[in-house]
């Protein structure tokens, strides 16, 4: 049987060790673990790694022909802190359900087990009965080794009776954490009972230190997530926020120029000013319905958002405005006031007469993305223009990263010509 559970042993040993380094390593790095929780698990794997480490003491030893005084003292050190670890898994447990440590009923029984467990211990040193080392440094069990085992169980047993009390009290991560740590050791201590298998036990102390670091690992993951999909919600909040000033704040004289156009046309052409009294009311619903959405809308909404803008500038501009549509790929979605926009500021910043402005809007699909251009023969600008349109596009821009991780480019010219492309993934637009 030693053929295989000498190796066993020493592997087991060396992986805690190695678990024990790697959770004292995480603890001091982590960021979001609070004072008490750092303070926790740095003491829980520093003993963890004192435990490991005389371990890999004895099994040195035990080659190696040292007085059994001190090995004996090897022996005890490693069951001293291997018992230090049991009342600290109920420290946690009742940290983690809120409970007030010190006046715990459970952490008062379980010290009162733990210092018999001591006693135990010391009087192992002056009874045989309960092991024994041979000249050659092999270690025995003697007939009391049992009432090593019974403390430190009945220890375990009132852990997980009390874990399964305070499940409701507990975290899923908490209370499965508690579970891991405890179970494979109520099983060893209990086949230690009846069977010689110590590295058993080594076994189940390494799955325990391993919940406990899996705790922290999921805790870590749990609160990055947390607080990326915080800064997500606030980028939004803050972008939807500037679409609304956007909105709010229209340009005064456009309204007004479109009032006195309807006006103007009532008596001239009451058919026209009862068409531009409709593109104007489709444009100012569709402005306030984009304010209020959140999510992406279908490429042909925005169009017909854009359309009714146009129409109503149309009006105002007569011929010197045209505007060329090529859109046969409408077959996917974008985030309200993307489009708008863009031709809102082509014909706002690009309009110089007697020139006619011409705007050309395409739409193109190609291998993973669609790509929307709007291009115009207008003024342009340049780097040093401080009125050029940079606000508008940057809130399209965070939009576009946002809602479906797209993007915006414009080219612009201080001899004339502006051409901006909106792309938008496949992924991103379903």
């Amino acid at each position: 049987m030693s053929d295989w559970t000498e190796p066993f042993g020493s592997f087991t040993i060396g992986a805690a060790l190695l678990l024990s380094m790697t959770g004292l390593w995480f603890t001091a790095i982590i960021p979001s673990l609070d004072h008490w929780s750092k303070r926790f698990f740095r003491r829980y794997f520093l003993i963890f790694m004192l435990c490991c480490l005389s371990g890999i003491a004895e099994v040195v030893f035990q080659n190696i022909i040292i007085p059994g005084t001190v090995f004996r003292l090897l022996l005890f050190l490693e069951d001293l802190l291997l018992s230090l670890l049991l009342p600290m898994l109920t420290v946690f447990l009742l940290h983690s359900c809120g409970e007030n440590i010190r006046s715990s009923k459970l952490l008062h029984a379980v010290i009162v087990l733990l210092l018999i467990l001591f006693i135990i211990f010391a009087s192992s040193a002056f009874i045989d009965g309960f092991f024994y080392v041979t000249p050659e440094n092999e270690y025995y069990r003697g007939p009391l080794y049992p009432l090593f085992l019974l403390p430190a169980l009945a220890i375990v047993l009132l852990n997980i009776v009390g874990t399964i009390k305070r499940k409701n009290r507990l975290s899923r991560k908490a209370f499965l954490a508690c579970l891991v740590a405890l179970l494979p050791v109520m099983v060893s201590l209990i086949i230690l009972l009846f069977v010689d298998v110590f590295q058993l036990f080594d076994l189940s102390i390494a799955l325990s230190a391993l919940a406990m670091y899996s705790f922290i690992l999921s805790d870590q993951i749990e609160q990055d997530r947390l607080r990326e999909r915080e800064i997500a919600s606030q980028q939004r909040e803050i972008a939807n926020q500037r679409s609304s000033l956007m909105v709010l704040q229209m340009r005064p004289h456009f309204i007004y120029n479109t009032l006195m156009s309807i006006y103007s046309l009532c008596r001239l052409d009451p058919l026209k000013a009862r068409q531009v009294t409709m593109d104007f009311t489709n444009y100012l619903r569709r402005n306030f319905n984009a304010v209020a959405n959140d999510d992406t809308i279908p490429f042909s909404e925005e169009r017909e958002h854009t359309r009714a803008y146009l129409a109503v500038e149309q009006v105002q501009f007569n011929n010197m405005l045209v505007v060329d549509w090529d859109t046969p790929f409408a077959n996917f979605r974008l985030p309200p006031l993307t489009l708008q926009p863009v031709v809102e500021n082509a014909v706002k910043h690009g309009m110089n007469p007697p020139s006619p402005l011409h705007i050309s809007i395409r739409t193109r699909h190609k291998d993973s993305y669609t790509e929307i251009i709007v291009e115009d023969n207008g003024r342009g600008f340049d780097s040093s223009d401080k009125c050029k349109p940079h606000t508008t596009l940057e809130n399209i821009r965070q939009r576009l990263e946002m809602m479906c991780n797209g993007s915006i480019t414009i080219q612009s010219h201080e001899g004339g010509g502006t051409v901006v492309t909106v792309v938008i993934p496949d992924s991103g637009s379903k």
